[in-house]
């Protein structure tokens, strides 16, 4: 593995662990030449899965960038960056147990919003108004009151 500070390939690991029912390896690794740490993580190459936009165009699944949508969500939130590796790879999974070749990009918004509302509301919300394209104000009251309602304790619970 490639130091990503000075580039040599020397390096040791220090810890590896497992995620996700053994489909990810997270390994904490140290350089040998510099002697500074860094992460790597290894998962099962899957067949690749064309992504189907709302105007019709094809393009290869990137998750890459649906881990940057996640951490723009849930910027300046106290959420560790392995719960959030976490939800990535949950939705891929998702994905890629649900479809074979071809995945509408609605269905992956959809997938997405549904692990943020599990995450954290806010990144939740943060990420429903750019996906769900909210035009005023009185968009956010209803999905936030939706949330609140969601949360409150029953009646029978009192």
């Amino acid at each position: 593995m490639r130091c990503p500070f000075c580039k040599t390939t020397r390096d040791r690991v220090l810890d590896s662990r497992t995620s996700h029912g053994g489909g990810i390896v997270r390994r904490r690794r140290q350089c040998l030449n510099c002697r500074r740490r860094f992460t790597t993580y290894e998962r099962v190459e899957m067949a690749p899965r064309m992504v189907l936009k709302s105007d019709s165009r094809h393009e290869l699944f990137n998750r890459e960038k649906i881990l940057r949508g996640i951490v723009k969500a849930c910027e300046k939130r106290n959420i560790p960056l392995d719960k959030i590796e976490e939800t990535v790879a949950r939705v891929e999974s998702e994905i890629f147990g649900r479809y074979e070749h071809e995945v509408p990009s609605a269905v992956i918004g959809e997938v997405v919003t549904e692990a943020l509302k599990n995450l954290d509301q806010v990144a939740f919300v943060r990420f429903a108004s750019v996906y769900l394209r909210f035009k005023d104000i009185s968009e956010f009251e209803q999905i936030i009151a939706h949330l609140a309602k969601k949360d409150a304790p029953h009646a029978k619970d009192k």
